[in-house]
């Protein structure tokens, strides 16, 4: 067959899934029926957590270049802004940048690794065997049959791929719409932002840049409106009115949608050899711009397991976890947008429970969880039952400043630039542990701490998987330590050696 896998959807959770496989060299495709990138600014935020795994890829910069950073988010507009500058993380801080321009970093990051993406092509019917997958499409060229090792739908919400696999779509209808538009507000002063809830509803404005401004509205007049109705520019101009008391010189609206507050999650977000990211999987209310956030992140989880499968080293477990790890977390997601949601409302005790709150997240604590729930830096999966009890084991990895055998200081992150397990050995039996250096998809560094942390200061060795999470941590105080790193690199990387 001449793809290995098949993604069929190519906006930023697609391109980026296309780029982790291809990093693992895996023959990989995507299918987009757009001619050319978005030319729409979509989704506008890019979260801490999804900057730290660009970061490991040594993508962060290219799109720092093109955006700029914020030092706060929110929760739910809530008069008090959630601080992200106060985050334990090299990435303390959003990006503010159109989803067009991620998206096209992150597809000509892909084509550099060697991915192949067919523009102006549509998926009819995918269908699985015991074997592999036909992918039926049709193009400029007509119809033909791709066939893969396995496909993954990152197709949106009305995915085909999920409604071929059989998968439910469990949730809730919509119960109000909004709407979602870039804006020309001249009589705005440049950088001008509005945040506001009143009787007629909510209005949001963040500038984009000189006068083009991002409008969110939701109109108490025009809540109901099915989201499937276009939103017309004399709608725009009468709700702005409305929800500001002015058009403020709107003369010109770059795009325009509607949508809804429907919350539904995939039963599942794997048939086989079929698997659902992103929109295919879930929807929410963009509450805390997290959607597209998150779709990058499962594509980080998903595609070093898919690669691993193709390659053969991966244990039989490990595609498993992909759902087992990212459903309870998407849960979590699909609650705090419902909570958010509820708070939009514009009721005298909403209104006062709206100020009760702004006030508790006042408390730094409270203002810190709630702010690493939103840019996902709270995220950590289950320890595995066969390791060795260690408390980093299953948490995040975060930069570390690393203080090499020759002497020479780096950051950690560099080293997960080719997508491969790292093995950091910060106390170690130099005649034994160069026998993991012969694994082709790990990575073996000997550092030593640069600055002190005390989540780290008992790891004699951790095994740091290519999404940026810890497999494993040893203890400085492990009877037989080289028998613990060899039970503990088989059963992640296999027994495929070079």
């Amino acid at each position: 067959m001449k793809y290995e896998v098949i993604l069929i959807g190519g906006g930023p959770v697609g391109m980026m899934l296309a780029g982790e496989l291809a990093l693992a060299g895996v023959k990989v495709c995507v299918i987009e029926q757009l001619k050319e990138t978005t030319p729409y600014s979509r989704a506008l935020t890019v979260h801490p957590r999804t900057l730290e795994i660009l970061d490991m890829r040594g993508v962060k910069t290219q799109l720092i270049k093109q955006g700029r950073l914020l030092s706060r988010g929110h929760f739910a507009g809530l008069d008090t802004p959630l601080d992200f500058s106060v985050l334990d993380s090299s990435s303390n801080h959003t990006l503010f940048l159109p989803q067009s321009e991620t998206e096209k970093v992150l597809e000509n990051w892909t084509l550099s690794l060697g991915a192949e993406v067919l523009r102006e092509v549509e998926a009819l019917s995918v269908h699985q065997d015991e074997n592999g997958v036909n992918v039926k499409i049709a193009g400029p060229h007509g119809e033909t049959t791709l066939r893969s090792a396995y496909v993954v739908g990152t197709d949106g919400a009305r995915s085909l791929v999920r409604k071929h696999a059989n998968i439910s779509f469990e949730g809730t209808d919509a119960t109000f719409t909004a709407i979602l538009g870039d804006a020309v507000l001249s009589d705005l002063a440049p950088m001008s932002v509005i945040s506001r809830i009143t009787e007629q509803g909510l209005v949001s404005i963040i500038p984009i840049h000189d006068h083009i401004y991002r409008v969110l509205m939701i109109d108490m007049e025009r809540r109901n409106v099915s989201k499937d109705e276009s939103v017309t520019l004399e709608e725009f101009r009468s709700s702005l009115i409305r929800t500001t008391g002015s058009d403020l010189g709107l003369n010109d609206v770059k795009w325009m949608s509607r949508f809804g507050n429907a919350t539904r999650q995939a039963g599942r977000y794997r048939n086989g050899r079929l698997f659902l990211a992103g929109d295919s999987a879930h929807i929410h209310f963009p509450a805390g711009g997290q959607g597209m956030n998150v779709g990058l992140q499962e594509a980080m989880n998903l595609g070093w397991k898919l690669a691993g499968a193709i390659k053969g080293w991966a244990p039989d477990w490990l595609l498993d976890s992909y759902h087992a790890e990212r459903f309870p977390w998407n849960t979590a997601l699909l609650r705090n947008t419902e909570v958010q949601t509820l708070l939009l409302d514009v009721t005298p005790l909403i209104t006062e429970l709206r100020s009760m709150l702004a006030n508790l997240i006042q408390i730094p604590e409270a203002n810190y969880q709630i702010a690493a729930q939103i840019s996902a830096l709270d995220v950590h999966y289950a320890p595995d039952a066969e390791a060795r009890s260690h408390p980093l084991n299953g948490k995040r990895f975060k930069d570390l400043s690393l203080k090499l055998k020759d002497g020479q200081l780096i950051n950690s992150y560099p080293l997960l630039h080719k997508g491969t397990f790292l093995l950091l050995h910060f106390h170690s039996n130099e005649q034994n542990s160069g026998q993991w250096e012969k694994y082709s998809n790990l990575q073996v560094v000997h550092a030593s701490l640069a600055e002190a942390d005390a989540d780290w200061n008992d790891v004699h060795t951790a095994l740091i998987r290519p999404d940026g999470h810890i497999a494993w941590a040893i203890s400085l105080t492990d009877p037989n330590p080289i028998q613990t790193i060899k039970e503990g690199i088989i059963r992640w990387c296999g027994n495929i050696t070079v």
